[in-house]
């Protein structure tokens, strides 16, 4: 159902329940005269169990730089008003907006799959992606340690994996991670959006604060895990000022490597973000969105390869500029790590006969 743009929910990223688009009815608010009576409920998480028959996602765009991914949940806590993968709860006919930070899915049947799916003649290694669509680390791996279930099988069979994360929790991680990146066989991004603590609260409620992430960089770095930082994404007006600032600090935690986003506003994160502004930077909101399409040949949002990931223009020009030039200052992206897929050993195939002795 439709709400209010200008309500809010403590510790959400967005009140909205803007309907999926694929329904075949929609809804519209309708005022009976009983609005801001009583006192709604806390929004309570639920975690739905999914069994899917495979795991492992293959990707065929030339904007991200790996060819398969994995993502042991559906719908992030985190909330990040801005998040390109909220579009993907319409699937399930429910709404990209409040359901997808609070109608979760996990998958805990996934390192098992992943093993028989590694078990297969035909698979080829590859270093695999964790945190491509939703967060690894959000927080229902604290119960489910799905994510930590696939590590160990990545750690068993020493394949490479990427990890990007907005999340301390991955420190939990760092006995499976540690030996496996004396071997090269990982790499762990951090994302920082900002600085600003008040900001990172609005634009992500339940990711780790700004000074939390940086702490697990460096952490991360002690115990001989290759680091590096995402600046995603960048906000024009908002976050773009803090580029050099996020850059610095995550150079002296120890990173290697950084990169950036602009800011993406597919399907119905452009209606969620134009209401975010509203509610939270209403002085900034037409400036921002001017720059937004600026960016986008015009539009909210340009799909295409290539282009989709940094924008086009002036301001996308400078944005390349001043990354570029402070990668360059503080020694970052001096070389591009490649993990070794060498060492891949590939698992025994299960059994179709039951374990005599289970």
């Amino acid at each position: 159902m439709g709400d209010s743009p200008r309500k809010t929910i403590r510790g959400r990223g967005t009140a909205s329940k803007t309907d999926p688009r694929y329904l075949d009815r929609q809804y519209e608010p309708f005022n009976d005269g009983w609005d801001g009576d009583e006192e709604e409920a806390p929004v309570r998480t639920t975690v739905t169990v999914e069994k899917p028959r495979t795991v492992i996602s293959r990707n065929q765009s030339p904007d991200v730089p790996f060819d398969q991914s994995l993502n042991p949940y559906r719908g992030c806590e985190h909330g990040c008003v801005y998040c390109y993968a909220r579009p993907t709860h319409a699937y399930l006919d429910l709404s990209p907006g409040l359901d997808f930070e609070t109608k979760l899915f996990v998958k805990p049947e996934a390192p098992q799959l992943l093993r028989r799916e590694l078990a297969k003649t035909s698979y080829r290694c590859a270093p695999l992606a964790l945190g491509s669509n939703t967060d690894p680390y959000q927080p229902i791996e604290r119960e489910w340690r799905v994510t930590r279930g696939i590590i160990e099988v990545l750690q068993e069979t020493q394949h490479p994996l990427t990890i990007v994360t907005k999340s301390a929790l991955v420190e939990r991680d760092i006995d499976l991670l540690a030996p496996m990146a004396e071997r090269n066989l990982v790499q762990v991004y951090v994302s920082v959006t900002s600085l600003d603590q008040g900001l990172t609260k609005r634009l992500e409620p339940r990711s780790a604060a700004p000074a939390r992430r940086l702490q697990t960089l460096a952490e991360l770095h002690s115990a001989g895990i290759p680091v590096g930082v995402l600046f995603a994404p960048v906000i024009p007006f908002l976050n773009d000022s803090e580029m050099e600032s996020v850059l610095e600090k995550a150079a002296a935690a120890g990173v290697e490597s950084a990169g950036y986003v602009m800011l993406r506003l597919p399907h119905e994160v452009k209606d969620l973000f134009r209401d975010w502004l509203e509610q939270h930077e209403p002085g900034k909101a037409d400036h921002v969105m001017s720059v937004v399409n600026d960016l986008r040949g015009g539009k909210d949002n340009d799909p295409r390869f290539h282009s989709r990931m940094r924008g086009s223009g002036n301001y996308a020009d400078l944005i390349r500029q001043r990354f570029e030039k402070a990668c360059r200052r503080l020694d970052l992206n001096r070389k591009r790590r490649i993990l070794d897929t060498s060492l891949f050993v590939q698992p025994r195939k299960p059994s179709p006969q039951p374990d005599l002795f289970d």
